[in-house]
């Protein structure tokens, strides 16, 4: 749908290129072109940079150096914090995927040395510092989504989409220690697990809903290009490598 006519509709200083998780048909085959593209090449793995990379591409967006708070990549006011992960299936993929979402350290932060002597303390800094970063990217950017692709082992298979991107209300979870003695964050609601923080490392991961309309897409397998071939059409000579 168009953006709803108000009457201060002139205030609003920034235009989504699209609505959330609505990723046009137009985005997702810029996305693909530049995989089968990435496989031409050789490529067998694809990282967290590569998706921030092809994505800014595809949206006519910029992916920062530096991330701003959880801000990876920027289009005018709006920004994404960029996530892939694997799966042997990404369309059959189960109801959660587990997002890798920075180190929170309260020992730093909060001079929390021990994060196992009062776990609800812990738990609830780790989330303030979460919640911080967001603020930090929202100060610069808003809206602010994360942007989730599901790659499969082969580089062949996806499931795409997004969520908005917000701060956590601590006193909504409660915190237990699992058996590997990390610290994981449930619903109170619920009775979900939502967070996994690691004592070791201090790194926090999001426990993300999958949702139902995930955009799904598969490319072809294309031939790798052939490096003689390749260097004969962009006329490669021997001069083109100078010793010093």
């Amino acid at each position: 749908m168009e953006h709803p006519k108000l009457r201060d509709s002139k205030r609003l200083l920034t235009r989504e290129p699209y609505p959330i998780n609505e990723i046009p048909d137009s985005i997702v085959r810029l996305i693909g072109k530049k995989f089968v593209y990435m496989l031409c090449i050789g490529r067998k793995a694809l990282t967290g940079d590569d998706w921030g990379n092809v994505f800014a591409e595809a949206i006519g967006g910029e992916h920062l150096q530096s991330p701003i708070g959880i801000a990876d990549v920027v289009y005018d006011k709006m920004a994404w914090s960029m996530k892939t992960v694997k799966n042997s299936n990404p369309h059959r993929v189960e109801a959660t995927v587990r997002l890798i979402s920075g180190r929170c350290s309260p020992d730093y932060s909060y001079g929390i040395t021990d994060p196992h002597e009062d776990i609800e303390k812990t738990g609830r800094a780790v989330l303030n510092i979460w919640n911080e970063r967001v603020n930090i990217a929202q100060d610069y950017y808003n809206p602010l989504r994360t942007s989730v692709l599901v790659r499969s082992n082969d580089l062949l298979s996806y499931t795409l989409f997004e969520d908005e991107n917000h701060r956590y209300v601590a006193n909504q979870y409660r915190w237990e220690e699992n058996n590997n003695g990390n610290l994981i964050g449930i619903d109170l609601e619920t009775g979900d697990i939502r967070f996994t923080w690691q004592p070791h490392g201090s790194q926090f991961t999001i426990h993300t809903r999958v949702p139902k309309n995930a955009v799904k897409f598969i490319i072809k397998q294309p031939p790798i290009l052939d490096v003689e071939e390749t260097l004969r059409q962009i006329h490669y000579n021997d001069n083109w490598v100078e010793i010093l």
